[in-house]
């Protein structure tokens, strides 16, 4: 008798101890969901709004340069058309998912222009107008060759950007960007590098 007291007892202690961790869990597991989704819009700093208003226009410029490339038709590099097409389909959709960052944030998806050392230390590798210009007017043969050069560039700030986001923002889902940024873009300058070498 004593035995099968003793199982019961023990038997009903760990389904107690059962119901009060599945308890608990569940507990834990809902209010870690509400906190999440409050995070998004609360738990960024400056640096968080400073490294997604920088890296917007900075996404925005690579389309274009990449729509440029494609825009040149058949006697471009294969190689480097299918490269614009990446880069594009990677940083389009990471556009609106700052955007959204910023409108969450209550911040303007522009920097402001009263920032100006900010907004210019953030706007380095951006090609200028006369850059952008000199890719629109190359010939078909020639634009692969100056879209990688340029790219290498823009890649280059941009993994700088994302680094300094990495090491002093706040926001997790913009640093999870910024290290993915950092990823991508290295293995992309590595990518480019070999393909002007062999030019």
């Amino acid at each position: 008798m004593h035995t099968t007291t003793r199982a019961l007892a023990a038997a009903a202690a760990l389904t107690i101890g059962l119901t009060l961790a599945g308890c608990s869990t569940n507990s834990t597991g809902s209010s870690d969901n509400s906190s999440s989704s409050t995070s998004a819009a609360s738990a960024h700093n400056d640096q968080d709004v400073m490294f997604t208003q920088g890296m917007l226009p900075h996404h925005q410029q690579a389309i274009e340069m990449s729509d440029m490339l494609l825009d040149k038709g058949s006697d471009v590099d294969a190689d480097v058309v299918t490269l614009a097409k990446q880069i594009k389909a990677e940083q389009a959709p990471e556009i609106k998912t700052m955007t959204g960052w910023l409108k969450a944030w209550g911040e303007p998806t522009e920097a402001s222009s009263m920032s100006g050392m900010d907004h210019s230390s953030m706007s380095g590798g951006m090609m200028s107008d006369s850059d952008m210009d000199a890719l629109d007017k190359a010939s078909a043969a020639d634009t692969g060759k100056l879209y990688l050069e340029q790219m290498v560039e823009h890649h280059t700030s941009a993994v700088d950007m994302a680094g300094t986001e990495v090491d002093k923002g706040k926001n997790s889902d913009a640093i999870a960007l910024a290290k993915s940024i950092v990823s991508s873009q290295t293995e992309q300058i590595t990518q480019m590098k070999d393909m002007l070498a062999s030019m």
